[in-house]
């Protein structure tokens, strides 16, 4: 497994890998994805290993189950073991207002659909569910 600097949430079945710069937002999107029924895989760092085709997100293990809340610290939430990555969101204040289609990475060699989201504290949890039922590898 090697070790990656983003945060992961599974959503569903489906993990999001979201990534950003620090300060950027991608904890507190963890946050609220988790409010809206989300299970934490790891923030600020997650293993991944290829299964086959798949990218799998897997908790750190020095942080399993802890998530940062700022101006509360390091908080405690029941944690997913494994998930296969389905959407990668990249908070960037210079997103694209619209898009036609996701951009493509490529993270540990597997090709992944990529959402550039202006990190707007607003609404986007919301954002990200939209993305991955329509962007997203769901089966």
């Amino acid at each position: 497994m090697t070790p990656h600097i983003a945060t992961c949430v599974a959503v569903g079945k489906h993990g999001v890998l979201i990534e950003g710069p620090p300060a950027s937002g991608k904890s507190a999107l963890a946050l609220a994805l988790i409010d809206r029924g989300a299970q934490l895989i790891g923030d600020d760092g997650v293993m991944l290993e290829v299964r086959g085709a798949q990218l799998v997100a897997h908790p750190h293990p020095q942080t399993r189950g802890l998530l940062e809340i700022r101006n509360l610290g390091l908080i405690s939430f029941p944690v997913c073991l494994a998930a296969p990555i389905a959407l990668v969101i990249v908070l960037d204040p210079s997103a694209p207002r619209f898009i036609d289609a996701p951009q493509e990475v490529e993270r540990l060699g597997v090709a992944l659909p990529c959402i550039s989201i202006w990190p707007d504290p607003a609404a986007p949890a919301l954002k990200v569910e939209q993305a991955l039922r329509v962007y997203g590898l769901c089966s």
